[in-house]
C-alpha cells in the first residue's frame, strides 16, 4: 500500500488547475456528469413570474426577480449569470407591462433589476477569478508537496510501507514533517523527521535534508556517514539562512534514520536525532526500539562526538512504526497526551493483522484524531515499514532507477 492510501494521507488526489481545466463551485451541482447549476435560478425566475401573475392590486413581487442573477452568480459561470441577468430584465419588462390598467412597479424597479443583474455578473466574475487563483495555488502547493515528499512505489526497496501526513492547517496542505525511503547498493535507508517551526522555511529545510538523504543514502556504505552528511547539510543550510538575514537561522530538525542492510534480514541499524524512537510492532506485542537518542540536527556543536549507530534485532514480520510529535503530543479535552504505545498494543491484541503497515497507520491516524477530537495542534505524520523480502538485488536495481 502506498503512502497515504490508508486514507486522509499525503498522496490523496485533488482536482488541479492548468491544462486539466479549472474546477468551479457550480460543478458540484451535477447530475449524470452534467452541470445542473442553472436549474435553481431558472426555477426561481419561473416561480417569481407565476407568483406575480397571481397577485393583484399594489402587491407586486416581480421586482424580486433581481434575486435570480444573484443566485446564478453564486452557482453558475460568468456567461450563465449574464444570461440570467438579461432574462430577469426581459421577464420584468414583459410581466410589468402585461396588464397596463393595473398597478405597475415602473422605472425604479426596472433600474433595480438592471443594476442588480450587472452587479451579479461582476460579482460572479470576481468569484470565478478567485476560484481560479485558489485552485492554481492549490496546484502549486500539491506540486511542492509531491516534490518534497515524493510518492513511494509499492514495495520500494524491499519494504512494505504506508504513511499518512496531516497538516495542522487544513488549508496549507504541506508543512515541515518529512519521510522517504532510499534503496541503494548498500541496503535500504529510511528517514522520518520533523523540522522545527512552520511555513515555507520549514518546507525548505525539509527539502534540503531529503535531498541530502537521497544522495548519501544511496552512495554511502556506512549509515554513520549518511547521518554525518545530514548534520553537515543542516549546518550549511542554517549558515545560508543567516547570511540571507532571515530570522529562522536557528531552525533545527528531529529525525530517525534507519538502515536495512543488504546482507542481513534480521537486524536494523538506527540513528535517532532527538526524535521519538520507533516502535517495533509484531503479532506478539509492541516494544520500544532501544535506538538511543541524540541531539536534533543542527545542534552538533553542543556535543561534537562521533555519531552512534545502533544495530538492533528485528524479528521477521515486525513493523517499525515512526511518528512525529503531532501524534505523541496530541491532547484530549482534559489536556492528556495520546498514549500511542498502549493504543497500538490494544489494537494488536484484538487483531494481529494490525501489524501490516497500512492497517497500523490507519489505527494510529484514527486514534490520534479521536483522542484530539480532530483538532491537531501540530503537523502529524505516521509512517510504517517492514521488510517484504531480502533486498540485496532489489535495492541495487531500485536505487538505479530512483532519484
Amino acid at each position: 500500500m502506498s503512502p497515504g492510501s490508508a486514507g486522509h494521507g499525503l498522496h490523496d488526489r485533488y482536482p488541479s488547475a492548468g491544462r486539466y481545466g479549472v474546477v468551479h463551485r457550480y460543478e458540484m451541482l451535477r447530475v449524470g456528469g452534467r452541470s445542473v447549476a442553472w436549474v435553481p435560478p431558472l426555477l426561481l425566475l419561473t416561480a417569481i413570474t407565476v407568483a406575480d401573475y397571481n397577485t393583484t392590486g399594489e402587491f407586486r413581487i416581480i421586482s424580486w426577480i433581481v434575486l435570480v442573477p444573484g443566485i446564478a452568480a453564486a452557482l453558475c459561470g460568468v456567461w450563465a449569470t449574464a444570461v440570467f441577468a438579461v432574462l430577469a430584465v426581459a421577464a420584468y419588462v414583459t410581466v410589468d407591462n402585461a396588464w397596463p390598467h393595473q398597478f405597475q412597479t415602473g422605472l425604479p424597479d426596472f433600474i433595480l433589476v438592471t443594476v442588480g443583474g450587472v452587479l451579479a455578473t461582476l460579482a460572479c466574475a470576481v468569484r470565478v477569478r478567485d476560484e481560479r487563483r485558489a485552485l492554481h495555488m492549490r496546484d502549486v502547493t500539491d506540486t511542492v508537496r509531491r516534490t518534497v515528499l515524493r510518492p513511494l512505489p509499492p514495495g520500494w526497496g524491499g519494504l512494505e510501507h504506508a504513511g499518512v501526513y496531516l497538516t495542522a492547517d487544513t488549508q496549507a496542505r504541506v508543512g515541515g514533517d518529512f519521510y522517504d525511503i532510499q534503496p541503494g547498493p548498500h541496503g535500504t535507508r529510511v528517514l522520518v523527521g520533523d523540522v522545527q517551526g512552520k511555513g515555507l522555511g520549514a518546507v525548505e529545510t525539509a527539502a534540503v535534508l531529503l535531498g541530502t538523504f537521497r544522495e548519501a543514502g544511496y552512495h554511502e556504505p556506512d549509515l554513520k556517514v549518511v547521518a554525518e552528511r545530514l548534520e553537515i547539510r543542516m549546518g550549511r543550510h542554517r549558515d545560508y539562512v543567516r547570511a540571507l538575514g532571515r530570522d529562522d537561522g536557528d531552525r533545527f530538525a528531529t529525525a530517525v534514520l534507519l538502515g536495512f542492510p543488504a546482507d542481513r534480514t534480521d537486524v536494523v541499524d538506527a540513528v535517532v536525532f532527538g526524535h521519538e524512537p520507533p516502535l517495533a510492532v509484531g503479532p506478539d506485542g509492541v516494544r520500544l526500539l532501544p535506538a538511543g537518542t541524540g541531539l536534533p540536527l543542527g545542534y552538533r556543536d553542543l556535543a561534537p562526538g562521533p555519531t552512534r549507530v545502533r544495530r538492533l534485532p528485528l524479528a521477521a514480520g515486525e513493523t517499525l512504526l515512526l511518528v512525529t510529535d503531532g501524534v505523541t503530543e496530541a491532547r484530549d479535552g482534559d489536556g492528556r497526551f495520546y498514549r500511542l504505545r498502549d493504543d497500538v498494543t490494544r489494537a494488536v491484541a484484538v487483531d494481529p493483522r494490525v501489524v501490516a503497515p497500512a492497517r497500523l497507520v490507519a489505527v494510529v491516524r484514527d486514534g490520534t484524531l479521536r483522542h484530539s477530537g480532530g483538532l491537531l495542534a501540530d503537523d502529524t505524520t505516521v509512517f510504517a515499514v517492514r521488510r517484504t523480502r531480502p533486498d540485496r538485488g532489489e535495492g541495487r536495481e531500485g536505487g538505479r532507477s530512483g532519484s
